[in-house]
């Protein structure tokens, strides 16, 4: 393995920990997961004994106090396992919900449930997108009415990966109807099992099929006062401070999934017999897996560079853009190649590459659509 100026041992000896976990236990049992349709909860109970779902968050919890170099590794290797699912299932609990909680909540907040999720017996999922609302963040339409001491939620949200086995969801609400934009939004803390609170439909997926994808409603939810998350009205503001976080951890994660798949097509063009050779004595083949390879080691590069920036507390805003837009459009492109060079075998279900083809899909749209991702990097031009 080519070690890397942004990583320590420290950094190495946790790649090799994910790795070597993934080959135990993921590896083996991932087919049966798609069909299942979810990550099973012991293999998240798993990850949490070893310290891979606290990477950056507080010891007094349970956590490992490492950065977000580490969160990029972590995040890598579990889309290296070809299993987008599987990986977007403990992404979402590790890098896209639960940070809500570690940098808004309270003290006794974090007391109550941090431990749970850093230990993986409670699974965490947020709660923003809306059947209209994705990526515009201000045209939430679920709202919360306050009634003394308890806000009264009322709404749906679509798209939400955990929300049909989740246990902690941090929901996104407007709570002044007044306010304009993206003003007016609060986080609040529901727990599964609350009175009006229910799973709509479980979503059928082209691709994540390990993963659980869920339509919420929200029914006159009561929510007592103490569950909101953060400052009313401020929640935009929360939202946006871990996209930097959620959008590093996408592009590692379809980095890991491009470079996984480039191993897997070398591996096979390599012994593929065809026309008196193997295919990679095909100079047209070879050349374009040379391409994508190279394509691959310089997303490597921003992605390391922009996650030591937010390591050290720089503004990368641009630079997350950056990686989301390149590594969930390379990533595609990747994909398309090394489906073609697997010819027909690429393309039956049983078939590595045939999964991670859907899997990859999603990479350009979900969490920040590439089109979002380019204006963002132009307002900074």
């Amino acid at each position: 393995m080519t070690r890397s100026i942004y990583f320590s041992e420290e950094h190495e000896l946790l790649r090799t920990q994910i790795r070597r976990f993934i080959a135990k236990e993921v590896i083996p049992f991932g087919d049966q997961w798609e069909q299942d349709g979810r990550t099973p909860r012991d293999v998240l109970r798993k990850m949490g004994d070893l310290g891979f779902l606290g990477i950056q968050y507080s010891e007094e919890y349970g956590g490992a106090e490492m950065d977000v170099l580490a969160s990029t590794l972590y995040a890598e290797e579990l889309g290296r396992s070809t299993y987008g699912g599987f990986a977007i299932t403990a992404l979402v609990h590790t890098d896209m919900a639960s940070p809500h909680l570690a940098n808004a909540g309270s003290k006794a907040q974090l007391d109550k449930y941090m431990p749970d999720i850093i230990a993986g017996r409670k699974i965490a999922a947020v709660a923003v997108t809306e059947p209209d609302a994705g990526s515009d963040v201000a045209g939430l339409k679920t709202r919360a009415v306050k009634d003394r001491d308890h806000w009264i939620l009322k709404g749906t949200k679509m798209f939400i990966t955990n929300g049909v086995h989740g246990d902690i969801y941090f929901v996104a609400v407007k709570t002044d109807m007044e306010a304009k934009g993206s003003r007016g939004i609060t986080i609040f803390i529901v727990e599964k099992g609350t009175p009006g609170f229910t799973v709509g439909r479980s979503l059928d997926k082209m691709g994540w099929r390990s993963s659980d994808t869920a339509e919420l409603v929200f029914d006159n939810v009561r929510i007592h006062e103490e569950n909101i998350l953060g400052e009313v009205n401020k929640g935009f503001y929360a939202i946006m401070k871990n996209f930097q976080n959620e959008r590093t951890v996408l592009g590692a994660q379809a980095l890991g999934e491009a470079q996984k798949a480039l191993e897997l097509t070398l591996d096979y063009v390599k012994e593929r017999k065809a026309f008196g050779g193997t295919l990679w004595d095909k100079q047209a083949i070879r050349q374009r897996l040379s391409q994508r390879q190279s394509e691959v080691a310089a997303g490597q590069q921003l992605l390391y560079h922009c996650a030591w920036l937010n390591a050290n507390g720089e503004e990368c805003v641009k630079e997350v853009s950056m990686v989301k837009a390149y590594c969930g459009e390379l990533v595609n492109r990747v994909m398309y190649d090394c489906q073609q060079f697997h010819g027909g075998f690429g393309y039956m279900r049983e078939s590595t590459i045939e999964r991670m083809v859907r899997d990859a899909r999603i990479q350009s749209i979900g969490g920040g659509a590439t089109e979002v991702m380019l204006e963002e990097i132009a307002k900074r031009l």
